[in-house]
């Protein structure tokens, strides 16, 4: 068990002694303003989720005094996570690895964390923790701190990607078409996208269901160069004909009239790789 604030104070309220420092990771490192407002929106969420079931300690003080102090020290963390994050983001070498960035920004935004997390519950909650004991208060906002950035790197990575042969290269069988059904055998994979436990293929000669992951799909397609557009899409680069915005929201329009959406995370990489 994490240590919390009732175990490092003496006095009559007690409250935990750990917080997020919840940093984004998407677009950029988190530079993109509709990414961090998500975040700060993520973060407001879990404070409040937080306030409610009264974690770590915080139940012996009323809902109210639990969301005064949860809600405001989550987005403290996440605006602080989200400037330190363009700045590490920055350093050479380390910003080329989006875990590296996230294992140095776990550290980083820890620190003063703590002395949000010390300040403000002593202010919110009456606490009295002794400056003595603020390292003992930084090992699990840090534990914290690394598991929120981690949770924010794997919501925020874009799909995977898949790949044609090299110019000049032989063509290679690409072993997911040995798993069509013989309706649509010969057919050009247009799309795959999940329903339950099934995908539904998307194809020149129509569609039809398989019983199949899509994360064991995408391994089977490489030798077609496509892209996991969406948590529940895979596209190939070729049957995109068009696109269309309706505000945030990215939309492929495939040949034969299949429309698939682009998650937010995957918008940027795609448009970079020159697909819309």
């Amino acid at each position: 068990m994490q240590p919390n604030l009732r175990e490092l104070t003496e006095t009559k309220r007690q409250s935990p002694g750990r917080a997020v420092g919840a940093s984004p990771m998407a677009d950029g490192y988190g530079s993109d303003q509709r990414s961090w407002l998500r975040n700060m929106a993520v973060a407001a969420i879990v404070g409040v989720f937080l306030a409610l079931v009264g974690a770590v300690g915080t139940d012996r003080v009323d809902v109210v005094t639990r969301l005064l102090f949860w809600v405001p020290v989550m987005l403290g963390g996440s605006v602080i996570g989200h400037f330190l994050t363009m700045l590490v983001a920055r350093i050479p070498r380390v910003g080329a690895s989006v875990w590296l960035v996230g294992a140095v920004l776990s550290v980083l935004v820890s620190i003063p964390v703590t002395l949000l997390v010390w300040g403000h519950a002593a202010w919110v909650l009456n606490t009295n923790v002794p400056v003595s004991n603020l390292p003992q208060l930084f090992t699990p906002v840090l534990i914290i701190s690394a598991a929120m950035t981690a949770l924010m790197i794997v919501v925020s990575q874009p799909g995977a990607v898949t790949h044609a042969p090299p110019p000049g290269a032989a063509p290679q069988p690409v072993r997911f078409m040995e798993r069509l059904p013989p309706k649509l055998g010969g057919a050009v994979i247009y799309a795959v996208s999940a329903e339950d436990h099934y995908l539904r293929l998307h194809t020149s000669k129509g569609v039809d269901l398989i019983l199949m992951r899509l994360s064991d799909a995408i391994v089977e397609l490489e030798g077609v160069e496509g892209a996991q557009t969406h948590r529940s899409w895979w596209v190939a680069r070729d049957a995109v004909e068009n696109t269309r915005r309706d505000g945030d929201k990215m939309t492929l329009i495939l040949r034969g009239g299949i429309e698939a959406p682009v998650s937010r995370p995957n918008v940027r990489p795609l448009r970079e790789a020159g697909w819309f």
